[in-house]
């Protein structure tokens, strides 16, 4: 593995969440992470992106963006810790995956979200903040394919992480990857504020604006209804 391959996290993996927690090395049981201990990159680049997600994005948003970092963070080191990116480009993907959900961007284009969320990311990473672009470009990848759940073929670490974590904190998905102490204290620092119906809704007003959306994959109305019945944080919503 080269030294950019690792650093940006393009190694491939399958894109089956279940084969990938089938060959995962080692099985246990998830272990409290709270947030004071896991440290935000603090490099110019991340806290650039850092005050530009704190400017473009909903409150709402933005603690959803830093949650997915946190518990994204968590299953990376518990789980899987064998894969290899920095946290700079992991944090970057998180503030940025949804950037493209902002009421300016969702009808700025009759792209879907992601996709053009990818191209903004790409833009403000590679043209205006100067990153490199190998990193650049494993953002916008992740962004783009955040929300491309399926079976076959393969996907970036960092992709498949963003999936992992947003699909935890949405629906509550793969709930055995991360320990309820985590969540307490995840939620307690970035609060939800009622985030499942505010996404819900986001899901609904993208799909009425954009019938083709990519969001539609994952159910038209199956993906928002278990948007708001997710049991794991309604207790924190």
């Amino acid at each position: 593995m080269s030294a950019t391959t690792e650093l940006y996290g393009w190694e491939a993996l399958p894109r089956d969440v279940s084969e990938v927690l089938f060959r995962k090395k080692r099985n246990r049981d998830p272990e409290p992470q709270i947030v004071a201990g896991t440290k935000l990159p603090d490099t110019p680049l991340a806290q650039s992106v850092l005050e530009y997600a704190k400017q473009e994005l909903s409150p709402e948003t933005f603690n959803h963006s830093m949650r997915v970092y946190h518990y994204g963070k968590a299953i990376q080191t518990q789980q899987f810790p064998d894969w290899r990116f920095s946290d700079e480009t992991y944090f970057l993907a998180c503030l940025l995956h949804d950037i493209g959900t902002t009421d300016k961007n969702i009808s700025a284009t009759k792209m879907s979200f992601e996709f053009y969320g990818g191209i903004l990311a790409l833009d403000l990473l590679s043209k205006d903040l100067h990153a490199p672009i190998e990193q650049a470009e494993s953002v916008a990848e992740a962004i783009i394919r955040h929300q491309d759940i399926g079976k076959s073929g393969n996907i970036t670490t960092i992709g498949l992480l963003i999936q992992l974590a947003t699909i935890f904190d949405n629906i509550g998905g793969h709930k055995e990857l991360v320990h309820k102490d985590t969540i307490e204290d995840v939620t307690k620092n970035y609060p939800r504020n009622k985030w499942s119906s505010c996404f819900a809704a986001t899901i609904r007003k993208e799909n009425g604006l954009k019938p083709w959306a990519h969001t539609t994959a994952l159910g038209e109305d199956a993906f928002p209804n278990d948007v708001l019945n997710n049991k794991l944080m309604e207790p924190y919503d």
